[in-house]
């Protein structure tokens, strides 16, 4: 990873305003019951667009936070480390994502949030953030929500390395892939598109890259997936989810129906 903070290439203005930035934002996760007015209020928090490179740290452990980032194309991840350097990712980012919005209640991050791929990311600046809790209870809420879905799949994530296999870990961890990619049009008739190197998998699964390319090669055997040049393929995505032990509740899907039009 570079050791620079965000410095990257910013947008043409007429393009970083062009609506809606926010469009993926908790789709099929509750989105629809935001009004028109609560997208118009989410898209002036919008700082800039900025374009950023592979493996480049956007945000510091312990350092200031003052916008939250949203991802609108690319991956992304947060990932803590030991002093010896060895890396344990902890959340992997997909578009749609608020990949930092905790970080605007809690001002430090006690980990680094970092570009797996290239990426673009909208910045909303905290200072607006402020606006829209104070006049905007409504829209507060789907914030709040937003953040709590990353603590369920952190309890997720924890579960997974804990009680499964390391093929189940990885199956789990695809088939949360391919499900959260779902949610914002981005997985065709089973396929998706997912260009991290296997080390990075290895990283969030906690297997060695070794073991990993094993469990990679048996799933293949298996006909269950594939997972090549960045391509992940879901061939029995019932299989696939039965080893895993995979139940999607966590992600909170439905839209309305899951989180209630009573908000």
């Amino acid at each position: 990873m570079a050791a620079t903070a965000i410095d990257a290439l910013h947008l043409d203005k007429a393009t970083a305003d062009r609506p809606p930035l926010t469009g993926l934002f908790l789709k099929e996760r509750g989105r629809d019951v935001m009004t028109a007015d609560d997208v118009a209020a989410l898209e002036s928090t919008i700082d800039e667009v900025v374009d950023l490179p592979a493996r480049r740290i956007v945000i510091r452990r312990d350092e200031r936070v003052r916008h939250s980032s949203l991802l609108l194309e690319g991956v992304m991840c947060r990932y803590m480390d030991d002093r010896h350097g060895n890396r344990q990712i902890v959340a992997f980012h997909v578009p749609g994502d608020f990949v930092d919005l905790h970080g605007f209640a809690m001002r430090y991050l006690d980990h680094e949030v970092a570009t797996l791929t290239r990426a673009k990311v909208a910045l909303a600046g905290h200072d607006r953030l402020d606006e829209i809790v104070t006049h905007r209870p409504r829209l507060t809420r789907l914030l709040w929500f937003s953040t709590l879905l990353d603590a369920a799949m952190h309890r997720e994530w924890v579960f997974r390395l804990g009680r499964l296999e390391a093929d189940g870990r990885v199956a789990h961890l695809f088939c949360e892939l391919h499900a959260r990619l779902a949610m914002v049009d981005l997985v065709r008739d089973g396929t998706f598109r997912f260009p991290v190197t296997q080390i990075d998998l290895a990283e969030a699964a906690g297997v060695t890259p070794v073991h990993l390319n094993r469990v990679l090669r048996s799933l293949r055997e298996r006909g269950l997936m594939t997972f090549r040049s960045g391509e992940v393929r879901m061939l029995d995505i019932d299989s696939l989810a039965a080893l895993a032990d995979f139940d999607p509740g966590y992600l909170y899907g439905g839209g309305p129906n899951m989180m209630g039009k009573d908000i």
